[in-house]
């Protein structure tokens, strides 16, 4: 009676040696090899994709000037700063001049309006300025000042833009909002006295910043535009440096 369990186990061993224990052991040394395979295949995956993933730049951090504006008439969203050179952010720098402060100077070819302060020193803007055949350049002075301004394209324009005929001197323009052409804010620039029809105005396209954008009007962000309009005087002078490439297409 005491040696059934013996039988009993001896039995099972040597089931376990017959072909079903073949097979099992062999089934399970076939799962190892799997796992220990998929380990070795894996692994290298893994550091492949990690090594072709490229580099992320930081995102620019947006600088409080160029936040979000929720209290304007039409509240102006944050500047997307990726499509806005770091170069073209307003700054405070040195600048040499023999112009009297409050003196607005625009630098056509590097793309930026300085308006003078005292002590050798200007802020600093980027802008984007006329096209090739609507360029200006001269002397003249900032007649006035506009917040959240119509835009009433000259005759000249409507005529070789018939679509711009609702928005015609005739018909009163295009209201105000952010859609409008002139943005936030613009300044009127007259010579000898009379209106040039050339403005300093606001945009919300940051990525026209640098650029030779527009019909001949000077451009900033909304931002920078509310900024300089708060610090300009009706009168001021503005001295526009053309650039040596369109020498021959200015007007004024």
């Amino acid at each position: 009676m005491a040696r059934s369990p013996d039988i009993k186990v001896e039995s099972n061993e040597a089931t376990n040696r017959g072909t079903g224990g073949a097979l099992r052991r062999r089934a399970l040394l076939l799962g190892m090899g799997a796992f220990v395979l998929s380990g070795c295949v894996s692994a290298p995956r893994q550091k492949q994709t990690v090594a072709l993933e490229p580099a992320l730049s930081p995102k620019p951090v947006v600088p409080p000037m160029y936040y979000a504006m929720p209290h304007e008439r039409f509240p102006i969203p944050e500047v997307d700063v990726t499509h806005l050179d770091q170069r073209f952010w307003r700054a405070e720098v040195d600048y040499s001049t023999d112009e009297k402060p409050g003196t607005l100077i625009v630098d056509t070819p590097a793309k930026y309006l300085y308006h003078v302060k005292p002590g050798g020193r200007a802020t600093r803007y980027g802008i984007g300025v006329g096209r090739d055949g609507f360029a200006w350049a001269g002397q003249a002075i900032v007649a006035y000042k506009r917040e959240w301004p119509r835009w009433t394209p000259p005759d000249s324009m409507v005529e070789r833009q018939p679509e711009l005929e609702p928005y015609s001197i005739a018909n009163g323009g295009m209201d105000p909002g952010l859609k409008n052409p002139l943005g936030a804010r613009s300044l009127y620039i007259h010579q000898n006295g009379k209106d040039t029809l050339y403005r300093v105005h606001g945009t919300p396209e940051a990525f026209s910043i640098g650029k030779a954008v527009s019909s001949g009007c000077i451009r900033l962000v909304n931002q920078d535009v509310i900024h300089l309009h708060s610090e300009v005087r009706d009168g001021s002078s503005i001295v526009v440096i053309p650039d040596p490439a369109m020498e021959h297409l200015l007007v004024g």
